[in-house]
């Protein structure tokens, strides 16, 4: 939702986050806000707030970290402030801006969120603790805490303080705590591997001799191609096909623009006469027809088809949704479509699989378009000479 509040409170923090003192936060700065107001929106939809409380959280979105302007001291309180002040200079009304304010505090650590919106916010905010990126996320905030504060920690204790904070955070919204808490869950076993190194490399070492061993046996077998023919016949499948649709639409443009000059030129000059020239009624009628026939069919050929473009989470579990054709995803919220990528490029075989249909339902599209297509040339080509051989026979009878 875009209200007339939330464009001007995304437009003062995408200002304010333009500042050089941000230039030193390598997590708290534009980037890091996004992300919570995305997140926001996907865990208040599945808390179930209404479009009010809605607005009250996406608002607290966009202001809760541009306190870290003044510094890190307190910059909860001041972004609060700050966000009290311009609320109510736009107009906001009290209870607004008691929400937004309220459940900016809230985010100070230790979190003690107190509304549902407060809730909402807080599980926002740390919402990075349950992604597969939380590993990258981790490295920029201790390059932040290493110029901000001058914190300089061996790589062993920034792990286990990982670690710690995962074990002692807790979400606050039912969503947070039965979902996002799974991902965090995920993300203490991968510090831990990280703060064992010896294991994971070991088995690491382990799993690529497998690998060897395998593509060696796999090359013995008759018929046997490498992964780089395999993505190249792909690439240039895909390639042919998309080049393919581009030429049937280009067609298409053709006869339709062809057929509209001659319509116009019929309409304009042609119908006037008819009144004095009835034996061109006929050729006339039969010529108009096989122009809007012709455009009819071009038409369709290029017409698109456009799905709800929504999945669910077992679709992905059970390999049912090919997430590589737009159709498919593109109602979908960024967060779940990126974690369904990721648990499409973890799976070789759905992988492969969703290129295959991907390629396979481009082909189903193309030969419908050609289908379309070769039709409208056929009216085009056959009617239009007997439209012309009316003309020519009307005139004759009419000499006559």
């Amino acid at each position: 939702m875009e209200t007339d509040l939330i464009k001007k409170a995304k437009a003062y923090a995408e200002e304010t986050f333009k500042d050089e003192h941000f230039e030193k936060l390598a997590y708290h700065n534009l980037e890091h806000t996004s992300q919570v107001v995305q997140a926001v929106k996907v865990i208040g939809e599945q808390s179930g707030l209404n479009e009010d409380e809605m607005e009250s959280v996406i608002l607290s979105a966009w202001f809760h970290d541009v306190g870290y302007i003044e510094g890190d001291k307190d910059h909860e309180l001041i972004a609060a402030e700050k966000a009290k002040e311009l609320l109510t200079s736009w107009g906001a009304s009290f209870k607004k801006t008691l929400e937004v304010t309220d459940a900016i505090k809230a985010t100070r650590m230790p979190q003690q969120p107190e509304s549902l919106i407060s809730k909402v916010l807080c599980d926002a905010d740390m919402y990075h603790l349950s992604l597969d990126t939380f590993i990258d996320t981790t490295r920029k905030l201790r390059q932040e805490w290493s110029l901000m504060k001058g914190q300089e920690l061996t790589d062993e204790q920034w792990l286990q303080s990982g670690i710690k904070f995962l074990k002692q955070h807790e979400y606050h919204t039912p969503y947070g705590r039965a979902t996002l808490t799974q991902g965090k869950k995920s993300n203490i076993k991968k510090l831990k591997k990280l703060l064992n190194p010896d294991k994971s490399e070991k088995r690491y070492e382990d799993l690529e001799q497998e690998v060897i061993k395998l593509r060696a046996k796999l090359e013995k077998q008759k018929g046997f191609k490498p992964d780089r023919g395999i993505e190249t016949m792909f690439r240039t499948t895909s390639h042919n096909h998309v080049l393919l649709s581009t030429m049937a639409d280009n067609k298409s443009n053709i006869l339709i623009t062809i057929n509209s000059i001659i319509l116009s030129v019929v309409v304009s000059v042609l119908v006037r006469k008819l009144e004095n020239n009835e034996y061109l009624i006929v050729p006339t009628v039969l010529l108009v027809s096989v122009c809007l026939a012709t455009m009819v069919f071009a038409i369709l050929a290029t017409r698109p088809n456009v799905s709800r473009g929504r999945f669910k989470r077992e679709d992905i579990k059970n390999k049912r949704t090919n997430l590589l054709f737009f159709g498919n995803f593109h109602g979908m919220e960024i967060e779940n479509y990126e974690w369904a990528m990721k648990e499409m490029m973890r799976d070789g075989d759905y992988l492969y699989g969703s290129m295959i249909k991907d390629i396979y339902y481009l082909g189903k599209v193309l030969g419908q378009k050609y289908k379309y297509l070769r039709i409208s040339y056929n009216i085009f080509m056959f009617g239009f000479v007997i439209a012309i051989l009316s003309f020519v026979i009307a005139m004759l009878y009419q000499g006559s």
